[in-house]
């Protein structure tokens, strides 16, 4: 069993891939915590754990299912986890695997990190990447993913293919903490009325559910269900939905865009 989420696309193709190699079901967290978070495994399936980088740790989303996940019979099964990146994941997967011991389950003895292009754009700092680099993290990730398919499909273990980035530490503890806390929230997305065209691809695209169409115009919850993963500002034809005031002329990206 393959569980992920995906916010622009990029994890979400990389699910599919590893899908595909091993023959397993993907399960897509978002939909999966609104049931009981309880499984089964069958004789030699392998444990799969797939999401983006946020903040350098692993989504909150991702962590909050991993705390009310129950895997019957686990112990001795092939586990492994695989996360995309704009550039590096810090300490992401020793979070990730601080947390599953938490719960009782395997910790991923074979481990991933994919760069793939950009779509985090609500800091100073962070762009989308230009077309050509967009291109080229896209067929170097391809490469790689064909070989982690492959070293996942033959239950590989101890395979370590992460890039920290320098102060890991630092920025998975102290940037990633503060991240994590205190910018993942809606309360700061904004529509422009006059530039939406109301086609609803927003709300089509929210992985959560946080975002609706209320009077023809997208509106967020407020309910703590957002990821802040910008699906539904990426997904905007007419760039009518923005973060604060930052994200105003920004590029926009997700993965199968020019398709």
């Amino acid at each position: 069993m393959i569980f992920y989420f995906s916010g622009t696309g990029n994890t979400r193709w990389a699910a599919k891939e590893l899908a595909q190699a091993t023959g397993e079901q993907l399960f897509f967290i978002p939909e999966e915590m609104k049931g009981s978070c309880e499984y089964t495994l069958k004789e030699g399936e392998r444990i799969g754990f797939v999401f983006p980088t946020h903040g350098w740790q692993p989504p909150r989303i991702v962590r909050n299912f991993i705390k009310r996940l129950k895997i019957r019979s686990a112990q001795g099964h092939y586990c492994y986890a695989l996360t995309t990146c704009g550039d590096s994941i810090g300490k992401t997967m020793a979070i990730l695997n601080s947390d599953l011991r938490k719960a009782g389950l395997p910790v991923a003895t074979s481990l991933f990190s994919l760069v793939m292009p950009e779509s985090y754009v609500c800091l100073p700092f962070m762009y989308t990447d230009s077309p050509e680099k967009e291109q080229a993290k896209i067929a170097t990730a391809k490469e790689q993913q064909a070989i982690y398919s492959d070293m996942i499909a033959g239950r590989r273990a101890d395979e370590i293919h992460i890039k920290k980035g320098p102060a890991p530490w630092t920025m998975s503890h102290i940037v990633g903490s503060y991240f994590n806390r205190f910018m993942v929230t809606d309360k700061k997305f904004s529509v422009d009325p006059e530039v939406c065209i109301h086609c609803g691809k927003c709300e089509q695209a929210c992985p959560t559910g946080d975002l609706v169409m209320k009077d023809a115009l997208p509106t967020w919850r407020h309910d703590g269900s957002c990821t802040c993963c910008l699906a539904c500002y990426h997904h905007c034809p007419k760039h009518a939905i923005n973060y604060g005031k930052i994200t105003r002329g920004r590029g926009q990206y997700f993965f199968g865009h020019e398709g």
